[in-house]
């Protein structure tokens, strides 16, 4: 059975984001998979690498410990999905501070010879569901970091066989059209990713 890991960053709870992060996990339940559902801010993910985490992270496989559950669930998964918001051109603190805990030497990557090396390779499939609050060509013009780091950095270290980005630009003047047609948008591509 296929194992989607959806990391959601929003910390209100009926935000439209929370909605794309329903809607995402309703879809992929309904393909048949077995969705960890990890809402970072339900949970109370703690994203502050400590001082000791900083020095041992190189340490492998002791720098796991502090976030060894984490590491499970994303060692777990098949499919990896990412549910946030752009804030200030960039992800949510508590989910760039996930990335910084958990997709450690050893658990995404290995370096070999300084090099760094793909390590979960398990993951097939990945994709951000995503809102700006400007447009997409404001975005470009700020070179779009949240989708060069999905598309390159978090997508070299899977080396999945699909990648989708689904990306709400100009939230600041969406209307309710606009949000329930991208709502239907992400169900119908993830529903075939």
């Amino acid at each position: 059975m296929t194992r989607a890991l959806v990391l959601a960053a929003h910390p209100v709870p009926d935000s439209y984001n929370q909605a794309l992060h329903a809607k995402t996990v309703e879809t992929l339940q309904a393909r048949g998979w077995d969705v960890d559902d990890c809402d970072l801010y339900a949970e109370g993910f703690d994203p502050v690498l400590s001082e000791a985490e900083r020095r041992g992270y190189h340490d492998a496989p002791d720098n796991i410990e502090p976030v060894k559950a984490y590491v499970e669930r994303v060692r777990a998964a098949d499919v990896l999905v990412m549910v946030f918001p752009v804030w200030n051109f960039g992800y949510p603190a508590i989910l760039k501070g996930f990335l910084d805990r958990v997709f450690l030497p050893g658990v995404s990557f290995r370096l070999e010879t300084g090099r760094v090396v793909p390590n979960l390779t398990r993951i097939r499939r990945l994709a951000a569901v995503t809102t700006y609050g400007g447009t997409r060509l404001r975005a470009m013009l700020c070179g779009d970091p949240p989708r060069k780091c999905v598309t390159r950095a978090v997508w070299h270290v899977c080396r999945p066989r699909t990648t989708k980005y689904l990306a709400l630009y100009d939230m600041n003047r969406a209307t309710d059209a606009t949000r329930r047609q991208f709502l239907t948008h992400v169900g119908d591509q993830l529903r075939t990713f």
